[in-house]
């Protein structure tokens, strides 16, 4: 098995079964809810909501314009669709933003902005190059998202977390690492919300 194939088999279960695997642990820990769950902060917690959302931006942000230098799933007309009126990943967000965002984040739009963003995910790491996973995320590359307002007031830092490593590692930290720890945030959202998973 090649890094691809395997990016992707592990990439499948952290979406919906529709984006990759049938057995989505995603599908199992966002399913199941009402949209009033979705959008509750339990014990302040952050939303199901904005972690569907968050999740979606990040990773649209870092395979589509710095890994792969092309252009984000967001910007074909996401940013009306999902009712919020943000450009950037989220992180840094005030407490009373994240309850504001949760209460106005169009739940079908993120839903369905997170699996065009899966999709197009497995596109790109389909035709990667083989060269191309070990190329060093420079400066330029994480410029583009800058550029992009990918990043909120208090997220500067994140600007140089996201460079001088490989492509191979910026993948798997964002698209697999990254919505793999969120899912566990989800998972304790869910049972705070009296809703727990069986796994």
């Amino acid at each position: 098995m090649n890094a691809a194939d395997f990016f992707l088999v592990q990439h499948g279960r952290l979406h919906a079964a529709g984006v990759g695997d049938p057995a989505s642990m995603w599908e199992r820990v966002f399913g199941g809810v009402s949209d009033e769950q979705m959008r509750a902060r339990p014990a302040g917690l952050n939303s199901l909501a904005w972690l569907l959302w968050h999740t979606a931006r990040t990773e649209d942000v870092v395979v589509n314009l710095v890994v792969s230098a092309g252009h984000q799933v967001f910007d074909d007309a996401w940013g009306k669709r999902l009712g919020v009126g943000r450009r950037d990943i989220g992180t840094g967000m005030t407490d009373a933003e994240v309850t504001d965002f949760s209460r106005r984040l169009d739940l079908g739009a993120s839903r369905a902005y997170r699996n065009a963003v899966g999709r197009r995910t497995r596109e790109v790491v389909a035709g990667l190059r083989v060269g191309a996973w070990d190329e060093i995320i420079a400066p330029l590359d994480v410029k583009r998202a800058v550029a992009a307002d990918a990043f909120g007031p208090h997220a500067g830092w994140v600007e140089k977390l996201w460079q001088g490593v490989s492509r191979a590692n910026r993948l798997g930290a964002t698209a697999l690492a990254h919505n793999a720890m969120h899912l566990g945030e989800a998972v304790v959202i869910r049972g705070q919300l009296g809703a727990p998973v069986g796994m």
